[in-house]
């Protein structure tokens, strides 16, 4: 198996967001066999059923394809009143449409998010399970992610300082790449 291509999806629009910032933690650890394409979301128009009947707007056509080279996903969430956030339900919305083509369906994917909380973005992350399970994305079980992301934690470079959590978060990662793999392995085995 080569390296598993990762579309990194963070639904914050914010270039300073706790949660781009932990993307960029995530994607600087250790993990040789995962190379990380993080995906814009911030310049898709609302979905509109009319507009994608009159024809598919091309951030769209360009969301749908860095999804669809993809061989796992991950998803970096913020929370937004016990929610995922608009701008990130959009993009589902986008690349789930028309139902015929959706470009999430049977891609192995894990969910993770932050905020200054204590229990970082668990609301937010089990919402996006229940909207990922009906589009047959197959979501990571475990380890669960909620990261309370208090200021310093992460460098503006994306090293994390804290060594108890940068062990959590390689663990995660590792497992990810486990969890990703195996989809990997049984697409090349068919």
């Amino acid at each position: 198996m080569g390296r598993l291509r990762v579309a990194v999806i963070i639904g914050s629009a914010r270039q300073a967001s706790l949660n781009r910032l932990l993307a960029l933690a995530l994607t600087r650890l250790d993990t040789p066999d995962m190379a990380f394409d993080l995906v814009t979301i911030r310049d898709l128009p609302i979905f509109d059923q009319e507009v994608l009947d009159a024809g598919v707007p091309p951030q769209v056509e360009r969301l749908k394809g860095e999804i669809s080279r993809a061989d796992a996903l991950l998803f970096v969430t913020p929370e937004h009143n016990r929610s995922v956030s608009v701008m990130l339900k959009n993009a589902i919305d986008w690349g789930s449409r028309p139902r015929d083509s959706s470009v999430w369906a049977g891609k192995p994917a894990a969910i993770t998010g932050a905020s200054y909380g204590r229990i970082g973005t668990a609301a937010a992350q089990q919402h996006l399970r229940a909207i990922l399970g009906c589009l047959d994305v197959a979501v990571m079980g475990q380890p669960e992610a909620f990261i309370h992301l208090y200021p310093g934690l992460v460098t503006p470079e994306g090293e994390v300082t804290n060594d108890e959590t940068r062990l959590f978060l390689q663990g995660f990662m590792d497992q990810f790449g486990r969890w990703a793999g195996r989809f990997a392995d049984k697409a090349n085995a068919a």
